[in-house]
């Protein structure tokens, strides 16, 4: 185990480095030049040049580039154009509410979608069955902005139970935050919960179609032991890919759930970062959502050898 964890760390290595060439080769091909956009209508050619030399956006590109990773590689992610901050600290505040969404809508979506694959599985091809797989389509085809507004047209506008928008941190009131992220978070978990449901039903057939489940059976064993045990198990490993490939998802596209629901997210820094040429932002987010995406790549794979003993050698 400890090899193949060390084998998967050596791995990120280049995988991490042709990504920031990527991320940082892609944002340069937007048009438009960030620093005629910082000096404001009618800038002079003065400002323009100090605002140019100020960002290094005056040398060659691979210059540029090695001035951005040697900061990536000191914690330094740069200066906002915009605001004028840190990016590392515009991340680190936006960042755990993103998060805080993307955790609530992947728990939604597991306990929907691995719920509703196996009572599906285990009653397949009977009304029940026909009744989740249209739930699971259905959750598949709406549109999260679709479902956003009229989960606030009913629950904040008709039944006054929940506001229609905005965000109150935990520290600052838990009721409140938890009144604020419960309808985006199960925005965001519903499509999720589909394409799991679906997956989690085919897993389950396959695995109850099984020689060592009807082993497992032949031994007497009760249908609660067969099923945990023995048969959820091993339907599990497709299901850890999917998750945490969704989470990731979660965290990098987040973007429309939030504006609807007005939260200052990742969503919206990346947003006003990509119209104003915002470089450093735009690098610094898309940086942190890859890594995010290689780490929750790396935990899933310890995952498989947690849930299945076999792929242990």
């Amino acid at each position: 185990m400890w090899s193949l964890f060390a084998r998967r760390l050596l791995q990120l290595v280049p995988t991490v480095f042709l990504l920031s060439l990527i991320i940082f080769s892609l944002q340069h091909l937007l048009p438009g030049d960030p620093a005629l956009i910082l000096a404001g209508e009618n800038p002079d050619a003065e400002t323009v040049a100090a605002i140019r030399a100020q960002y290094h956006l005056d040398q060659p590109i691979f210059v540029q580039y090695l001035y951005w990773v040697q900061g990536v590689f000191s914690g330094d992610l740069g200066v906002s154009m915009r605001h004028g901050q840190p990016v590392a600290s515009l991340i680190l505040l936006k960042l755990p509410v993103t998060l805080q969404l993307a955790v609530m809508g992947i728990v939604i979506a597991l306990l929907l979608g691995i719920t509703g694959g196996v009572i599906s599985a285990l009653k397949r091809n009977t009304p029940v069955d026909y009744v989740t797989n249209v739930v699971s389509l259905a959750g598949i085809s709406i549109p999260n902005f679709w479902l956003g507004i009229m989960m606030i047209l009913f629950f904040s506008i008709t039944l006054r139970w929940l506001p229609a928008s905005g965000y109150v941190s935990p520290g600052e009131n838990w009721q409140m935050n938890l009144a604020t992220t419960i309808m985006p978070a199960f925005v965001l978990g519903c499509s999720i919960a589909g394409v799991i449901m679906r997956h989690t039903r085919g897993a389950m057939i396959q695995a109850l179609q099984s020689d060592y489940v009807r082993t497992a059976r032949a031994k007497g064993l009760s249908e609660w032991v067969v099923l945990f045990k023995h048969a959820m198990r091993n339907a599990l490993t497709p299901i850890i890919t999917l998750g945490a490939l969704e989470f990731g998802a979660l965290l990098s596209g987040a973007v429309l759930t939030e504006q609807i629901f007005t939260i200052p997210g990742f969503g919206k820094l990346i947003v006003d970062a990509v119209f104003t040429r915002d470089y450093p932002v735009v690098q610094g987010v898309v940086l942190v959502t890859a890594l995010f995406y290689i780490i929750l790549n790396l935990l899933a794979d310890i995952g498989y050898i947690l849930v299945n003993p076999r792929l242990r050698s």
